[in-house]
């Protein structure tokens, strides 16, 4: 193909107009709430990042404010929401046993009564770190509610208690807090009191600030209830099935090998009539045991942790590089996962000060290292299998015919080989997040139990990423989608690619999307006036983050990697200065995209650069560390990479990375209060995520995908199938 410039200005001008017209619309449907992103200089920001903005209280309280006219504002902080000054509230109350039930409360209380304090101990206030990041004043909703039980004290409560978080918006005065913080506060009271009775007690507040308005009210548990949840029963059922479909196989699998292990002990077997009906009869069942072997426990265990020596051909390093990679994810979402629940969120600006910091908020590579590799193993493994087939039958009968069937193949394969697995994580998720909602304390920053019901559809259709980050159903489940979509370009390129006469053609559209990709993120960085900086590495997520024609680079690479690889079908001689040449400028590329923010990030036209060209730059450093690990030219490198360890937990990583963050919600949203953060906490936490993610995903795949693999291999022929080396290279990222 001549690539001229009137064929790139179109491309460009096309692929604009698509921007134009998919890019994520502001709006969302009625029944998704709608979320804000605070500015960075909010110290909200520090905690959660995404949060649901309240409507402002229209209640106006009429207070005397003679007592504290004489305090001052923090005197007046330090005694807020102090249960000691409730008892002229108790009267303004419309429920007439919370009035009876909070009259002898706050008696007691008075009055020093143990389990009074205990209640009162319980509740959440000023304690200290506010003007440091501490907005969450959460008291034990766990201390709350064992104070109703006899076996734990012998002197209990002598009415039923929940548990409340209230959010409040407080400005004390411009010089204390020139941004309105929001608190998340706590309260153990009687159960007789409802969320109008809490309401109607925490506006009589005497206030001293510029503002203190209550926006939220909510029991803690809610009402939700997993018992009442579809979802739940359609997974549980799935679930069952599998379980018992896995048991079954399993005992066939040890009574099969029995048996085999018999029958070759015992070679006297009568010949006759007798044993030919016996041989036909297996025959006939002979199918639907394998497919029911399909789901042994104890073959696709083995398939998962096997650490067998690969073939001189296969491409060791990507096993070490997908393991990386995916701690590397890990590691940078558990420093969210904990940011979020800190009371000291000043650690975190303190932390992304640091030099080391931007190897977190640049993980956004590793998952560049994934697209490199996807496009690599689908480019390099189709000319393997097309040139084996090739050899083995010259025929081009009905190539169009065949093409198009192998296409279609390969799609088949994909989906099913990918979406169980994913749509049972998927639902998992949604569950998880609405128990979350409904039983923790805190407020977590996602919204999937709201969209998941309404939108998991796209998720399954493999094009969520092309909607808005408000309508998003698994926020990271954004990759999955474009490396699908990348897939599929791929397959429909491959097939002209093998043949010489439409090889120029691909190779100009290959180049021509690269171009374009440029152009385009560049573009809407300076549109938006995007600055590449530490404190921020989700900036812009729907305009420059997740969309496939922005994050295409490093596929594209990965596929003429592939194409070369194949191509020199082995070591090629490079002299040393080249190779040690070609090493320095892929680790200065490397080095410079992960530590060259700095402390104050880039600026707009250098930040427009850095968003074009540095997931592009990244694939091309992967691509001479891949080429330098199957030439002999990389040393400790090639050796770190090419541990067989690596290989289950290449197998794994697919499960890992869809699995890690409903681990990560479910753990740190169970906890009833904040933690104090520090970065030796945080190491320590994301091995745990890291193993905990592993175990979870091997119990997901064995389940989830590796019968699937199975039962394709049973079901397509190997005419009509692509190889299974191939498809498994692929599934795992």
């Amino acid at each position: 193909m001549k690539v001229t410039k009137s064929n790139i200005l179109l491309t460009c001008f096309s692929l604009l107009v698509n921007l134009k017209f998919i890019s994520p619309v502001e709006t969302s449907l009625s029944s998704t709430p709608k979320y804000v992103s605070y500015n960075s200089s909010d110290l909200s920001y520090l905690s959660n990042g995404i949060q649901f903005p309240a409507p402002e209280a229209t209640e106006v309280p009429t207070v005397d404010l003679r007592e504290i006219e004489n305090l001052s504002e923090m005197e007046w902080f330090d005694r807020l929401y102090d249960h000691h000054y409730w008892g002229d509230r108790v009267k303004l109350l419309s429920d007439p046993l919370c009035q009876k039930d909070m009259g002898i409360y706050l008696e007691a209380l008075k009055n020093g009564t143990s389990w009074a304090a205990k209640m009162f101990d319980s509740s959440g206030r000023y304690n200290s770190q506010f003007f440091f990041g501490n907005d969450f004043w959460m008291g034990s909703s766990t201390s709350c509610w064992d104070l109703t039980i006899n076996a734990t004290y012998s002197d209990v409560s002598p009415f039923e208690l929940t548990f409340y978080v209230i959010k409040v918006r407080i400005n004390i005065n411009e010089e204390l807090t020139p941004v309105t913080r929001q608190l998340n506060i706590g309260q153990c009271l009687p159960k007789s009191c409802k969320t109008s009775d809490v309401r109607s007690l925490l506006i009589q507040e005497k206030s001293r600030a510029t503002s203190l308005s209550v926006v939220d009210v909510r029991p803690v548990p809610g009402d939700y209830s997993v018992l009442t949840d579809v979802t739940f029963y359609i997974l549980s059922g799935i679930s069952t099935v599998i379980i018992a479909l896995i048991i079954t196989a399993t005992i066939v699998e040890i009574v099969h090998i029995q048996r085999k292990q018999n029958h070759e002990s015992n070679n006297n077997l009568e010949n006759g009539k007798g044993v030919s009906k016996s041989s036909n009869q297996e025959l006939k069942t002979n199918f639907l045991i394998k497919l029911l072997l399909c789901f042994g426990f104890r073959e696709n265990s083995r398939r998962i942790l096997s650490v067998d020596r690969l073939t001189d051909e296969s491409i060791k390093c990507i096993h070490g590089l997908r393991f990386f990679s995916i701690a590397w994810i890990i590691l940078v979402h558990t420093y969210l996962e904990v940011f979020a629940i800190a009371e000291n969120k000043t650690f975190r600006t303190v932390t992304e000060r640091s030099f080391l910091y931007q190897t977190i908020s640049n993980a956004t590579f590793s998952v560049d290292t994934f697209f490199f590799i996807s496009g690599l193993l689908v480019t390099i493994l189709y000319f393997r299998q097309t040139k084996k087939k090739t050899e083995e039958k010259k025929s081009k009968d009905n190539l169009f015919l065949g093409e198009f069937t192998k296409f279609l193949m390969m799609v088949l394969y994909r989906f099913l080989r990918l979406t169980p697995a994913y749509l049972f994580v998927l639902g998992v998720n949604e569950l998880v997040l609405k128990y979350s909602h409904n039983n923790s304390v805190f407020s977590p920053a996602m919204i999937d139990h709201f969209t998941c019901g309404s939108y998991w559809w796209r998720n399954a259709l493999y094009i969520n990423n092309f909607f808005p980050q408000s309508e998003f159903c698994m926020l990271w489940s954004w990759y999955i989608a474009n490396d699908t979509q990348f897939y599929l370009l791929a397959i429909l390129l491959l097939p002209f690619a093998i043949r010489s006469k439409t090889f120029k053609w691909v190779s100009g559209i290959i180049i021509t999307f690269l171009i374009t990709s440029w152009i385009a993120t560049f573009i809407i960085a300076m549109q938006y006036n995007y600055i590449a900086r530490v404190e921020e590495p989700f900036a812009l997520f729907d305009q420059l983050y997740d969309k496939p024609w922005l994050r295409i680079g490093p596929y594209l690479i990965g596929m003429i990697t592939g194409y070369f690889l194949f191509k020199t079908n082995g070591k090629l001689n490079v002299s040393f200065y080249l190779s040690t040449a070609a090493w320095i400028v892929s680790l200065a590329i490397i080095l410079s995209l992960v530590y060259g923010l700095g402390s104050k990030g880039l600026t707009t036209p250098l930040s427009a650069v850095y968003a074009a060209f540095g997931h592009t730059a990244w694939g091309l450093s992967l691509a001479w560390i891949t080429i330098a690990c199957c030439w002999g030219y990389a040393g400790p490198i090639s050796s770190i990479l090419n541990f067989r360890g690596f290989l289950p937990l290449s197998r794994l990583t697919y499960c890992a990375y869809l699995i890690h963050p409903v681990i990560m919600v479910f753990v740190s949203f169970k906890m009833d209060g904040p933690i104090h953060i520090h970065n030796i906490m945080i190491f320590v936490t994301f091995l745990g995520n890291l193993v905990t993610s592993f175990m979870v995903s091997f119990l997901i795949s064995v389940a989830y995908e590796a019968p699937i693999v199975q039962i394709l291999k049973v079901l397509l022929s190997p005419s009509s199938s692509p190889s299974s080396k191939e498809n498994t290279s692929l599934s795992a990222h």
